[in-house]
C-alpha cells in the first residue's frame, strides 16, 4: 500500500489527511488551529491526530497553503529590491503603482541593453548599478533584476545576477527565471514580489521539516502551486510566488477528486472568504491574465479563483437601518474569544443582565496583537489604545474609559486595518454554535453575545440567527449568479454586475425564501448546467439551500471540510513551454523566421523548419521544467501550435489581407511525483 500525506496550512486551520493511492480512499483526516506565531505547534497538532503508524508508511509529503497570499493582502514580506535594466522609467513612474510597485524613487534604473524595437543592445551601465545597489544592500534582504526585453535575451539579467551575488552574498532573483510574459512592468512586479515572498516560503517550509523530524517522517517534500499542479520543495524555495492562491487551487482538485463531478462550480468557504471555481469536463477553468492579489498584478498562471469576504468569521453587524450584514472583514468568533480569555463571557452576563440598550456594538471586543504603544507613526489616542489593550480583552465602553476617549470620537479603523489589533465579535461561526451545528467551541458565550444584539434588534435569538443563516446563503447565491454572468459574457466580464441587475438577483432568491412560486407581472430565473460542490468546514450548512434556489443539484462529499489537503496530495506536476516563431518581414515579404527559445533567438530560411526546431526547444523546456519541479520516471508530453495572423491592407488596390505575425509552439509534460 502507498500512502500519501497531505497538509493545508490556511489562515484558521491546518488540515491534513493520509491517503491511500491504490483505493483513492482518505485514511484518517485531522483539523488544528493554526499557530501564526509558531507555524509548527499548528502543523504538529494536525499531525499527532493522525494514525502514527500510517504516518511512517507515508511516501509523499504534498502542501498547500495561503500564506504567501495573506502576506500580499496584508503587505508583509521581506525587504526586497527591485533593479530595472533598460525601459522607459517615465513609464514605470506612471503606472507602476498600478501594478503594485513601489515609488520609482525607490527603485534602481539602469541604462543600457536591449532597447525598445529589440534591433541593438548596448552594455548596461554596471557602475551605476553597482552604485545604487551598495547604497540599499544594508536595508535589502534579496535583489530582483528585470531587463526590458530580458526574456527574449536573458544574458543581461544573469550577469547582473553574477555582479549582485558576489558583491552581496544575498538571493537575487531574475525576471527570465520567473515569466516570458511581455509587459515588462508586470514582469517587475511578478519578480519584485517573489522575491518578498522569499522568507514568506522559508518560514513555513521551516516549521514543516522541524514537523516532519519530529514525528520521524521522512518523504520528499512537494507543494502545489496556483494552477493545482505541483512543484518541488527546491523550486518552491526560488518561486514562491507560484504559491498565490495554491490553497484555493488545491480545494478544486480535491473537490474534483473527492466528487468525480465534470462540470460544477467548486464553493470553498473558511473563514475568512469563499471561493468559486468553475470547472467545465472535469477541467478547471484558467485565469487568463495572471493572478491579482491585493495590489499586486502578476504573471503567475492560475486556477480561475473568484474571492468574496464571506466565512465562518465574518463580522455580523449593523447598518444605519439597523439591518444585518455580513462581513467583509474578519473577526475573531465571540465562542473562541471566550475560551481564550474568560472574562468576555462574564461581561457579556452583565451586559445582559443590565439590559441596557446602545447603538454602540457593547457585545464586541478587542484585543492586541501587537504593541504599537510607542510608536510615533501611530496618534497618541492611538498608542493609548495599545497600551490600555496590552494583556486584557476589552469592549468599546471600557477602552474608552481606559483611554479616556469618547465612543464617538475613538476611531480603531487603522489599527485594525494594520492588524495592532483585533475584533472579536459574533459571526456564523456562533450562529452555528446556538443552532446546534457546530460545537467546538463555548456555545454558551455565543448565545450570550446574540442576546445582547438581538435585544437591541428587538428579535429572539432564534431569529436573529436565522437570518445571519439566511443573509450567508443569500450572499453566497448572489456572487455565484454574478460569477456565472462575468465567466459566460462578455459584457459581464467586461462591466460587472450592475446594481439593478443584481436587485433581480436578490429580488430571485427572496422568492424563493418566501416559498413564493407565483411569477407575478415579472419574474426571472437563472438556469445552469453546473452542480455546486461544497468544500470547507460549514459549507454543509448553506449551499443544499443556496443549490435548491438555482434548482441544481448539490454535493457536498464526506470530507468537505479537508478537501484542500487532499487536494495537495492527489495532484500532478504539470509544466508547460511556449516557443515563439516571428516572421522577418522585409517590404511585406518574409525573409526568414526567428525562433525565440529559451537560450535566445535563432533565425531560419525556412517555416518548417523553424516549426521543428521551436517543438523541439518546446519539449526540451517543458520536460526539463516537469523534472525541476519533481517529476520522475516517464513524462508524457503533449505539443500544440497556433499561428496568428493579422489583417493589412494594400495602399494600391485598397484589398485587404492576411499575413502571419506570429506562431506560438507549446509544449506540456505532466509526470508523477516519486511514487
Amino acid at each position: 500500500m502507498k500512502y500519501g500525506l497531505g497538509i493545508d496550512t490556511g489562515g484558521t486551520y491546518t488540515d491534513a489527511v493520509i491517503y491511500q493511492f491504490e483505493t483513492n480512499q482518505i485514511v484518517c483526516a485531522a483539523k488544528s488551529m493554526t499557530t501564526k506565531e509558531d507555524l509548527s505547534q499548528g502543523i504538529l497538532g494536525a499531525l499527532s491526530q493522525l494514525d502514527p503508524q500510517l504516518l511512517h508508511q507515508v511516501e509523499l509529503v504534498s502542501l498547500s497553503t495561503t500564506l504567501a497570499t495573506n502576506a500580499c493582502v496584508e503587505g508583509r514580506g521581506g525587504r526586497a529590491q527591485l533593479i530595472f535594466i533598460g525601459g522607459y522609467p517615465s513609464v514605470v513612474r506612471e503606472t507602476g503603482e498600478s501594478y503594485g510597485l513601489p515609488p520609482a524613487d525607490e527603485i534602481c534604473f539602469v541604462e543600457g541593453g536591449l532597447s525598445g524595437d529589440a534591433d541593438k543592445t548596448t552594455t548596461p551601465d554596471w557602475d551605476s548599478m553597482m552604485q545604487q545597489a551598495s547604497a540599499v544592500a544594508q536595508s535589502t534582504d534579496a535583489f530582483a533584476v528585470v531587463e526590458y526585453r530580458g526574456m527574449q535575451d536573458p544574458s543581461n539579467e544573469r550577469e547582473a545576477k553574477r555582479r549582485l551575488a558576489k558583491f552581496s552574498g544575498k538571493t537575487v532573483i531574475c525576471g527570465h527565471e520567473l515569466f516570458s510574459d511581455l509587459n515588462y512592468i508586470k514582469r517587475g512586479a511578478s519578480t519584485l514580489l517573489n522575491a518578498r515572498l522569499v522568507p514568506v516560503i522559508e518560514e513555513f517550509l521551516r516549521a514543516i521539516t522541524v514537523s516532519l523530524q519530529r514525528l520521524g517522517i521522512q518523504a520528499p517534500v512537494v507543494i502545489v502551486r496556483s494552477d493545482g499542479t505541483l512543484m518541488s520543495q527546491g523550486m518552491t524555495r526560488e518561486k514562491p510566488v507560484e504559491t498565490l492562491l495554491c490553497g484555493p487551487a488545491a480545494s478544486v482538485v480535491g473537490g474534483i477528486k473527492l466528487t468525480g463531478e465534470k462540470d460544477c462550480l467548486v464553493v470553498d468557504m473558511g473563514g475568512t472568504t469563499t471561493d468559486i471555481a468553475i470547472v467545465e469536463d472535469g477541467v478547471p477553468q484558467k485565469a487568463e491574465n495572471g493572478v491579482n492579489v491585493g495590489s499586486w498584478r502578476t504573471f503567475v498562471k492560475s486556477v480561475y479563483i473568484d474571492t468574496f469576504g464571506l466565512g465562518g468569521d465574518s463580522r455580523v453587524w449593523l447598518d444605519k437601518n439597523g439591518e444585518i450584514c455580513l462581513g467583509p472583514v474578519r473577526v475573531l468568533p465571540i465562542s473562541i474569544a471566550a475560551m481564550r480569555y474568560p472574562q468576555v463571557k462574564d461581561k457579556l452576563r452583565a451586559l445582559w443582565e443590565e439590559g441596557k440598550l446602545s447603538s454602540f456594538p457593547l457585545h464586541e471586543f478587542f484585543l492586541s496583537l501587537k504593541d504599537v504603544s510607542e510608536d510615533s507613526f501611530y496618534t497618541d489616542v492611538e498608542r493609548r489604545v495599545s497600551r490600555a489593550l496590552n494583556g486584557r480583552v476589552l469592549n468599546l465602553y471600557d477602552l474608552c474609559e481606559a483611554t479616556d476617549t469618547s465612543p464617538y470620537s475613538l476611531n480603531l479603523t487603522r489599527l485594525e486595518e494594520h492588524g495592532a489589533i483585533l475584533r472579536c465579535g459574533l459571526t456564523p461561526t456562533d450562529a452555528m454554535h446556538i443552532k446546534g451545528d457546530f460545537d467546538q467551541f463555548d456555545t454558551e458565550a455565543a448565545r450570550l453575545c446574540a442576546q445582547v444584539l438581538a435585544r437591541r434588534m428587538d428579535l429572539s435569538v432564534e431569529q436573529l440567527c436565522e437570518q445571519i443563516y439566511q443573509g450567508v446563503k443569500k450572499t453566497m447565491y448572489r456572487n455565484l449568479v454574478r460569477v456565472m454572468l462575468e465567466r459566460s459574457d462578455k459584457y459581464y466580464e467586461k462591466n460587472g454586475v450592475d446594481e439593478g441587475l443584481m436587485h433581480l438577483i436578490d429580488a430571485q432568491f427572496d422568492r424563493f425564501i418566501a416559498g413564493d412560486t407565483q411569477p407575478g407581472a415579472f419574474a426571472c430565473r437563472v438556469e445552469t448546467k453546473f452542480s455546486l460542490v461544497g468544500i470547507g468546514a460549514p459549507i454543509h450548512v448553506f449551499l443544499p439551500d443556496v443549490a435548491k434556489a438555482l434548482a441544481v443539484r448539490c454535493v457536498v462529499p464526506e470530507n468537505a471540510g479537508v478537501a484542500n489537503a487532499v487536494g495537495a496530495v492527489v495532484s500532478n506536476v504539470v509544466a508547460a513551454h511556449t516557443v515563439t516563431i516571428r516572421p522577418n518581414y522585409e517590404s511585406m515579404a518574409i525573409e526568414g523566421y526567428t525562433v525565440v527559445t529559451p537560450d535566445g533567438g535563432v533565425v531560419m530560411e525556412d517555416y518548417e523548419e523553424a516549426l521543428a526546431v521551436a517543438e523541439d526547444a518546446a519539449r526540451r523546456a517543458a520536460c526539463d521544467e516537469a523534472v525541476r519541479r519533481g517529476a520522475v520516471g516517464e513524462v508524457s508530453i503533449r505539443v500544440e501550435s497556433q499561428e496568428h495572423n493579422g489583417t493589412v491592407m494594400d495602399t494600391q488596390t485598397a484589398v485587404r489581407g492576411s499575413i502571419l505575425l506570429e506562431t506560438t509552439v507549446t509544449a506540456t509534460a505532466v509526470g508523477k511525483i516519486t511514487l
